[in-house]
């Protein structure tokens, strides 16, 4: 990985923040003379929390939006993706920013965090490596993590082995625990404000974030699993309460600071459509009053007006959402040794509700689709895949979507190639050519996650 050949880069927070998701901002050698000898935490989290902003809402969030028909790939590249026609190269910024500008350096926070005994900026960043490793596992399967940072350490290991993937799911977890604990201790030092970005410093919205990552894991893992279903609904009572809670980052209101998709179809109009897309064609057609609001293609970046809620210059990344959690709740309450039909449907119409509310929507538009909508059905299969319909709406642009697919089956997307839609990503061409000996062999297809069964 790029990460034999690199040593940790602690830039300054706006140079990162400013700068296009669409590189790498790391130089590709051993010694670095731009290092830092030390950096205080206050000046690391927010370019770390840029970082895994720009990454999972830029590359991650274009790859899997395509695969899973929420946006069409029309032009370029983009329409060569919408065919899956995609190769190890493809992925090689995406990884090096995933692991270099968002792991490798929260690797760092936590590290310094411990050291100076600052420990409130020791739980956040573990919550944020619980919720990064979370997507990565979820795209990829087995990746690099126990051994992956040592390159730049004593033990110079430049060819990380690959941990499993539910061994991982572990990890996560217990990174989630250890966070909470820390956010719990008394502060030490330097406390965050202004320089966490996604929750200005309030311990309590990270550590309900950090149930929502193990509600995730949870239900992930829920099918033909009780317990895990009942796992699901302990953490969701543990996380967010309103969309005030949600885990997101609001991007800046600058050119140059803007959201990620809002840069893209500044710089590369054309490429990616709404319409005619599975998703854009679906809502119109139910008469969904979601439609204008999620309307990539509306935005004019002069006068920068639009009901697109998701491609205005500062828009929001979303990662974990209470309209999410809603639908999450709904999904484990049929699926719980002892079935809760009255909860699920109370949580079915609250994902929507507060989807809907989020993004603009009036309440008497909402209070007509509800009705059209009508209740959950009596068969768990088929009130689970309603459920899970309106799931893949509320997750627009959201990786999240693309595990939704693959766990249920909901939408049946009509697949652009033979093999059938994706179940994973490549790894990319730079761990074929320098960490070999321990890259799995992988297809888009196969080995699917450990939790698509």
């Amino acid at each position: 990985m790029k990460l034999s050949k690199i040593t940790s880069f602690l830039i300054i927070p706006a140079l990162l923040i400013t700068a296009s998701c669409k590189k790498t901002f790391f130089t590709n050698v051993n010694n670095n003379p731009n290092v830092l000898a030390s950096v205080k935490p206050n000046l690391l989290l927010p370019t770390v929390e840029a970082s895994m902003a720009y990454t999972i809402n830029g590359d991650i969030s274009r790859y899997t939006s395509i695969i899973t028909q929420q946006v069409l790939g029309a032009n370029s590249q983009a329409q060569q993706y919408y065919q899956y026609n995609f190769n190890p190269g493809v992925f090689e910024n995406l990884w090096g920013d995933l692991y270099t500008s968002v792991l490798e350096n929260n690797h760092t926070l936590i590290k310094i965090s411990d050291a100076g005994g600052y420990n409130e900026y020791s739980g956040i960043s573990r919550i944020i490596m619980a919720y990064t490793l979370q997507v990565a596992v979820d795209l990829w399967g087995d990746i690099p993590y126990s051994k992956a940072f040592t390159g730049n350490e004593t033990s110079q290991d430049f060819h990380p082995a690959y941990d499993k993937d539910k061994a991982l799911y572990d990890t996560i977890s217990t990174l989630v625990d250890q966070g909470i604990a820390k956010l719990g201790e008394s502060v030490g030092g330097i406390t965050p404000s202004t320089d966490d970005v996604i929750y200005g410093g309030a311990a309590d919205k990270w550590i309900k974030f950090g149930h929502a990552i193990k509600a995730r894991l949870a239900i992930h893992q829920s099918k033909a699993n009780a317990a895990m279903a009942a796992t699901a609904l302990s953490e969701i009572a543990l996380s967010f309460t309103s969309t005030s809670d949600n885990a997101q980052y609001i991007f800046g209101t600058t050119e140059t600071a803007a959201n990620s998709w809002y840069q893209f179809y500044r710089d590369r109009p054309g490429d990616i459509n709404w319409e005619p897309s599975t998703l854009a064609t679906d809502l119109k057609s139910s008469n969904d009053p979601r439609y204008a609001y999620y309307d990539l293609d509306s935005v004019n970046p002069v006068s920068k007006v639009s009901n697109s809620f998701f491609n205005m210059v500062n828009s929001p990344a979303e990662f974990i959402t209470y309209d999410e959690l809603q639908f999450m709740k709904a999904e484990a309450s049929l699926r719980i040794a002892s079935p809760d039909a009255v909860t699920a449907q109370t949580a079915f119409v609250a994902g929507i509700t507060e989807d809907m509310k989020k993004v603009g929507v009036s309440n008497a538009d909402i209070a007509t689709f509800i009705a059209v909508t009508g209740p959950l059905p009596a068969g768990t299969d088929a009130a689970i895949a309603k459920i899970a319909a309106q799931e893949y709406i509320a997750l627009f642009l959201n990786p999240e979507a693309f595990t939704l697919y693959r766990r249920t089956g909901v939408p049946a997307l009509v697949a652009q190639a033979s093999a059938g839609v994706p179940r994973r990503l490549l790894y990319p061409q730079s761990e074929l050519s320098y960490n070999s000996v321990n890259v799995p062999a992988v297809t888009l297809y196969t080995p699917r996650i450990f939790w698509d069964q």
